[in-house]
């Protein structure tokens, strides 16, 4: 056997590429749902149905392994809100087709919005790189579309979008947050939930059906 092909060999027949990826998508889920501190190397193994030392041989620890999962939950989240971010609405229906697309993203793994967002996850350099590099992202459309909702009322003042943006992020993380604690209620009808408490505060907001009517491909 050459040393290549060792190199793709993984356990069981399984390329390695493949193992880690089950792994990660496992893994994923288990931070997600339990939060990190209450997740051990040995509950994902079990579930992963692997050993834990395979798990310490590919991502060397625990903390590297989740430092992976949060790149991989953090681009879902941030691949949807670009999506959305190109949909070419503005204002308040922007804001609807981007909690839409969210909440269809969401609804068959709301853990990868836990894992992102986990009060306990640690605070080694790799995570927190992770972390950061998705607010950024996150930050852009979050700007880009505060003042694209300003600039419709006449208001160009960057601390006026600053400070709207610090709103809108609250808004946001506040109603994902309050749809996730009622997982009887589908998308759909919190999309729909959106419109009303939008326009009871704001005024009619128009959102092109099409743009709520067709999920994100995963």
């Amino acid at each position: 056997m050459t040393s290549r092909a060792r190199a793709k060999a993984g356990t069981k027949g399984v390329a390695r590429a493949d193992r880690e990826d089950q792994i990660v998508e496992v893994a994923t889920r288990a931070f997600g749902s339990s939060g990190f501190a209450a997740t051990s190397v040995a509950d994902i193994a079990t579930q992963a149905g692997i050993s834990k030392p395979l798990i310490y041989n590919y991502f060397g620890s625990k903390e590297g392994l989740y430092a992976v999962c949060v790149q991989h939950a953090a681009e879902a989240l941030t691949a949807e809100i670009e999506r959305t971010a190109a949909s070419g609405t503005v204002g308040l229906a922007r804001a609807v087709v981007t909690l839409d697309g969210m909440f269809r993203l969401l609804a068959p793994r709301p853990w990868i919005w836990h894992l992102v967002f986990d009060p306990t996850a640690p605070r080694d350099p790799q995570t927190q790189e992770a972390l950061a590099g998705y607010e950024q992202r996150i930050l852009a459309f979050g700007t880009e579309g505060v003042a694209d909702l300003l600039r419709l009322a006449g208001n160009e003042d960057p601390t006026d979008t600053a400070a709207m943006r610090a709103v809108w992020e609250n808004v946001f993380r506040t109603l994902v947050n309050w749809w996730l604690e009622h997982p009887e209620e589908p998308p759909e009808a919190m999309t729909e939930r959106c419109v009303r408490l939008f326009s009871a505060v704001f005024g009619e907001i128009h959102v092109p059906d099409d743009l709520l009517a067709v999920p994100a491909e995963r």
